[in-house]
């Protein structure tokens, strides 16, 4: 009967810990921040300091977790021709996934879109945190996303 009750006791823990941990995960340190995202900035290619650039519908989500939390949504009406030639294009750019909530963003889709060139990253910000950079996929059709990396520092 001991063994019963131990057990049940194990698994019970179990499921409520492994149900906090996802909770954290994916919900818990995450906030809105659409309302303190004012501009978009990209480095500029003439003189490396930041520029804005025009961005509408912008939503963003951060924690304060971790630096890489980052997730940004927007639309620009640049093209990419003038941005291209205007600001720091990102060699190694590797989207990093949302929480299924933040449903504006797709890793996957931006990921797919940078190799089929139909998105140009850029460089928005060099260590926006130390070792981690803010990345920009800009789409043919207006739609960009920006993400947190790790930038060389950190790298293998």
């Amino acid at each position: 009967m001991k063994g019963k009750i131990a057990g049940i006791l194990i698994v019970g823990i179990s499921l409520i810990a492994g149900a906090a941990i996802y909770y954290l995960q994916v919900y818990g340190y995450y906030e809105d921040v659409t309302d303190k995202v004012r501009e978009i900035q990209l480095t500029s290619v003439a003189t490396g300091d930041l520029e804005p650039i025009l961005a509408d519908n912008i939503q963003a989500i951060d924690a304060n977790s971790s630096p890489l939390r980052y997730r940004a949504c927007f639309t620009t009406p640049h093209s990419q021709a003038m941005l291209t030639e205007s600001f720091v294009v990102f060699e190694t750019p590797e989207p990093l996934n949302a929480p299924g909530w933040f449903d504006c963003y797709s890793a996957r889709e931006i990921g797919e879109a940078l190799q089929n060139e139909t998105a140009i990253a850029y460089l928005a910000e060099a260590n926006v945190h130390d070792g981690v950079d803010r990345v920009v996929a800009v789409f043919d059709d207006g739609r960009a996303f920006a993400w947190h990396q790790l930038n060389e520092k950190y790298q293998d």
